[in-house]
């Protein structure tokens, strides 16, 4: 079914007139900027070129479509869509960044095989195996620049509000902790008993909002997100799909991987993203982070929340 915001091919009359605002961002960032505007087939062929970049990278594109299921000329009509000249420039992207990570593919898969069987150590192994490729992945995806700037957004905030629902409720309560840490300036709008609604009253236009959204999507964050981004406010999102409805209001886009052999999403790289932003935040915050620093920690003794190891 095409959107009836798009025209016969599947490209909207908007990707086309801003399509210059993409020639500097990678493929990630522009994808997940423009995912929610494309057409079910453009949808189709994203999702295959996100998840088999090795394919893409090294097979001729007749090939991908066969494999994929969806035409030739519609990888081209994505390309289009997402900024490219072409689809070869946007293969050629593709193939600088896998670099060597092509033949380390292979050889995890066969470490899956060999080591998933019906033990707890092979499952154990197996699960290792995802979130090392998980990290390793989110190493390699993420521009710096695009980190750096979602630092630098946080840094200037007037107030940074975080908001996570569901299995992202515990990383949310976690940044909010770091963040009290560092900056008086940072808090969790949903904690137990807390309204989200009064929450979001005082927001604003110098104010940023940091959410944690991962299927099944909790409805009140979205909506947060959207009522956030109508009163000025900037909005950072990290997910793990690019169907996230809070992703085409959003600033920041971070799409972190989260495959696992569990029966839930992985929320290893979530943390790790976490923690190198907060590492990041410190850095630039400067002398400013570490008087807060210490007077957190001269606090937390006074009132005994510490226990001293002598």
């Amino acid at each position: 079914m095409t959107n009836p915001r798009q025209g016969e091919r599947g490209v909207s009359r908007k990707s086309l007139v801003s399509r210059e605002v993409f020639l500097d961002e990678p493929f990630e960032e522009r994808l997940a900027a423009r995912y929610s505007s494309l057409s079910d087939t453009l949808q189709k062929a994203a999702d295959f070129l996100k998840e088999n970049p090795v394919d893409v990278a090294t097979r001729p594109l007749r090939a991908v479509a066969l494999g994929s299921g969806v035409s030739a000329s519609a990888y081209s009509r994505l390309a289009k869509a997402l900024g490219y000249e072409s689809f070869d420039v946007l293969r050629e992207e593709m193939r600088s960044k896998i670099g060597q990570r092509v033949s380390h593919f292979a050889d995890r898969a066969q470490r899956l095989q060999h080591d998933h069987g019906e033990g707890e150590e092979s499952f154990i192994r197996a699960h290792l195996t995802a979130c090392q490729s998980n990290l390793a992945r989110t190493a390699q995806d993420f521009d710096e620049t695009l980190l750096n700037r979602t630092v630098e957004i946080l840094f200037q905030a007037r107030n940074v509000y975080l908001v996570g629902a569901l299995g992202s409720t515990g990383i949310v309560e976690y940044l909010a902790y770091m963040g009290s840490f560092c900056a008086g300036n940072w808090f969790m709008l949903n904690r137990m008993g807390a309204s989200l609604g009064s929450g979001l009253a005082d927001i604003g236009r110098r104010d940023v909002l940091l959410v944690v959204t991962k299927p099944p999507f909790a409805p009140g964050t979205i909506k947060a997100v959207e009522l956030a981004v109508k009163r000025g406010c900037q909005a950072i999102v990290i997910t793990d799909s690019l169907a996230c409805p809070a992703l085409k209001h959003a600033t920041i886009r971070l799409v972190v991987p989260t495959e696992s052999p569990h029966f839930f999403s992985s929320y290893v790289p979530t943390m790790f993203l976490a923690e190198t932003l907060m590492s990041m935040f410190v850095r630039r915050a400067g002398s400013s982070a570490r008087r807060r620093i210490a007077e957190v920690e001269e606090n937390n003794r006074d009132l005994c929340e510490l226990v001293a190891i002598e």
